[in-house]
């Protein structure tokens, strides 16, 4: 049986925060579960925000450099053998105001087809049915652009999407492009991107953490909307191949 995570009482919220404040509300992100099965998951009622990209995009690092954990997201040395949806919660000891779900990363081929199948639409049920998931962070290296695995991931998105999903295009590894180049880029990306945010990132430079911090902040504590319906079929919608970050 799976056990639910509950919000905290209602506080006051503001429109915004600092990135000290953000940063030390990410710095809080603790292993919460791990499932290989959606049915596994515990049921949330909190905020839920994914990390989705392909293999080697940085995912892994991404995430722990926002939460200044050095081990907190685990990167298989094996790529493509990381098959799980890793869940952390965020909030003060004891208390939980949302989680962060880091899915496996897509693209590599170290693994079967048929686990490849298995875990694409778990995948896919995940990112259409998961009624806490409040945004999307797809990580894409900057240099190879959003590729048709991801173009395939934003359909599957795009209807919750529209019906107000957040969604942020991360490009990663922004060290190893100069400035000309990252501003060709972030223009690309957000052509592709179909509505949702797109920055900068860089773990080695530390560029664009704080604002991620503080987007992932903001997502994280606005106002509850209504939660997006799920009208697409999951069996029909294409999917990434998945694998390992």
């Amino acid at each position: 049986m799976t056990r639910s995570v509950t919000a905290p009482p209602p506080e006051p919220s503001p429109s915004g925060t600092d990135a000290r404040t953000a940063l030390g509300w990410m710095h809080t992100a603790r292993f919460l579960t791990t499932a290989a099965q959606l049915h596994q998951l515990p049921a949330v009622e909190v905020p839920e925000i994914a990390f989705v990209g392909r293999s080697n995009a940085g995912k892994s690092t991404c995430i722990n450099t926002l939460t200044q954990q050095k081990q907190l997201a685990f990167a298989s040395k094996k790529p493509g053998r990381t098959q799980h949806i890793n869940l952390f919660a965020l909030g003060r000891q004891g208390s939980t105001d949302a989680v962060l779900a880091d899915l496996p990363g897509y693209g590599y081929a170290a693994v079967s087809r048929s686990d490849k199948v298995r875990w694409q639409q778990v995948m896919v049920n995940y990112l259409v049915s998961r009624t806490s998931l409040t945004g999307i962070v797809l990580l894409c290296d900057p240099r190879l652009g959003l590729t048709e695995l991801d173009e395939a991931l934003l359909e599957v998105v795009r209807p919750r999407v529209e019906q107000g999903l957040k969604f942020l295009v991360l490009l990663t590894k922004a060290d190893k492009l100069t400035r000309s180049e990252q501003a060709r880029a972030l223009s690309i990306a957000r052509l592709q991107a179909g509505g949702g945010e797109v920055k900068m990132f860089s773990a080695l430079k530390k560029q664009g953490v704080e604002e991620t911090a503080q987007l992932l902040w903001h997502w994280a504590h606005a106002e509850p909307a209504s939660p997006a319906s799920a009208d697409a079929d999951p069996a029909a919608s294409p999917v990434p191949e998945a694998g390992a970050d």
